[in-house]
């Protein structure tokens, strides 16, 4: 009974919190500030405390490193100078996302006179400036794959393909001549390529759907640390999610040079087969040996897979079929 009556309290006090602020700054600052706050605290602090511990402790570091002394920063081609650059853009781009966004907020609000990309004020007879549970959790659904899909398309047939032309070439010249991660790598790379890569794919799903502010936070919040996370480099990592895969698949992806991994989540990779190393399955099997689950429902994910296998066997049966006739 406490329990439920200081959830209830907390989710009142928050209530409050949010409509005070939203009430009392605009749908341009709330663009800029909130996601430059969440991007600083969740992902530059995060990955300025890693690097710090590589670079200050390298004895202790290449102890928790996937792949040990090689993924230590300053072991890596370029040394202290090439370690600045990566920082630099990286700070950069995080930057360049969140002045686009505050950029596109104020020309559709300001100059065009129009209602707000983001769904941020609610009724003003109620002051309801929160989502409700379902849409919250609708549009965090659909952001979360949305976000996953095009980042998956956008990478492997854009910047890794043979017709990415100079997208291509940026994103192997700049992202990938750093051979194994470590956090701010997540964020390295040619300023187009990382708005086309890391910042359309949520951002796009978000104005589309018309995301709540709040929503459109969440998932900002969960990414950067999934960036922080999967780039870091290191073997000890929450489980939650399969992190864990997730960060080797993207160790796969920077050492091949790009030639597999495309997809956050491995999903993609191992419908289409360019998974390198363990595929999403594994990972998932692992996780239920690590929390007990039982057979049964072991053998439910098997036959959900093998389903799934099927079903894209049979549209690249027909889809190879229509390029004939």
């Amino acid at each position: 009974m406490l329990s439920s009556w200081s959830t209830s309290l907390n989710l009142v006090f928050f209530s409050l919190t949010w409509t005070t602020v939203a009430m009392n700054y605009s749908p341009l600052q709330l663009e800029f500030f909130a996601p430059l706050m969440l991007r600083t605290v969740l992902y530059l602090l995060p990955s300025t405390l890693f690097l710090l511990f590589d670079l200050g402790v390298p004895s202790l570091a290449v102890e928790l490193k996937s792949q040990g002394d090689a993924a230590l920063p300053a072991r890596q081609k370029g040394g202290a100078g090439k370690i600045r650059a990566v920082v630099g853009w990286s700070c950069f781009n995080v930057l360049l996302a969140v002045a686009v966004q505050a950029g596109v907020e104020w020309l559709v609000t300001d100059v065009l006179r129009m209602r707000s990309l983001l769904l941020i004020k609610g009724s003003a007879w109620t002051l309801n400036h929160l989502p409700n549970p379902w849409s919250l959790f609708k549009h965090a659904a659909i952001g979360l794959a949305s976000r996953n899909i095009l980042q998956y398309y956008i990478h492997n047939h854009i910047l890794h393909s043979p017709n990415g032309g100079t997208l291509a070439n940026w994103h192997q010249t700049w992202h990938h001549s750093i051979y194994v991660p470590y956090s701010f790598v997540a964020a390295y790379d040619h300023p187009v390529c990382y708005l086309i890569h890391r910042f359309l794919p949520l951002y796009l799903t978000a104005i589309t759907f018309r995301f709540h502010i709040m929503t459109y936070l969440l998932l900002v919040g969960l990414f950067s640390l999934e960036e922080t996370f999967t780039y870091s480099g290191y073997n000890v990592l929450p489980s939650t999610i399969m992190l864990r895969g997730m960060a080797r698949r993207n160790d796969a992806h920077m050492m091949s040079k790009g030639k597999g991994n495309y997809g956050p989540f491995g999903v993609l990779d191992w419908a289409h087969g360019t998974t390198l190393g363990g595929d999403v399955m594994d990972d998932l099997h692992k996780e239920m040996d690590k929390h007990n689950v039982d057979d049964r429902s072991a053998k439910t994910i098997d036959a959900a897979g093998e389903a799934a296998t099927g079903l894209v066997g049979k549209l690249k049966g027909k889809s190879a079929k229509s390029r004939g006739k």
